[in-house]
């Protein structure tokens, strides 16, 4: 026996596979663009400075010599603890601006 769509829903049907697909291909896109970009953050007015790759790799740290001190050395991790994790807040926040600008804030199970 074959199941039976009701009249008109098959097209509809294969336009939404064919668009899932579509926002899949999309998603890998943009995916490979997001990994091919990086993001710059600074804390502590420029004492500290982080490059993070799009796919969340730390690619340069940079402490200005003033911000070192000997006697203070939680500030100093703090600082590039506080730049790592504001330049990866960056990288997922493009993410997900990508994700809702493809699929128009619609939720696709299994898609993404």
């Amino acid at each position: 026996m074959k199941s039976r769509l009701p009249k008109g829903y098959g097209g509809n049907m294969n336009d939404m596979v064919k668009r899932a697909q579509e926002m899949q291909n999309e998603m890998q896109k943009a995916q490979e663009e997001l990994e091919a970009m990086t993001f710059t953050t600074t804390v502590g007015g420029g004492a500290v400075e982080v490059v993070v790759t799009g796919k969340k790799e730390l690619q340069s740290l940079t402490i200005k010599p003033e911000v070192v001190d000997p006697e203070d050395i939680e500030m100093l991790q703090d600082l590039i603890i506080s730049a790592v994790n504001e330049g990866m807040r960056q990288v997922e926040e493009r993410s997900d601006e990508d994700i809702q600008r493809i699929t128009g804030g619609m939720s696709v199970p299994g898609l993404f």
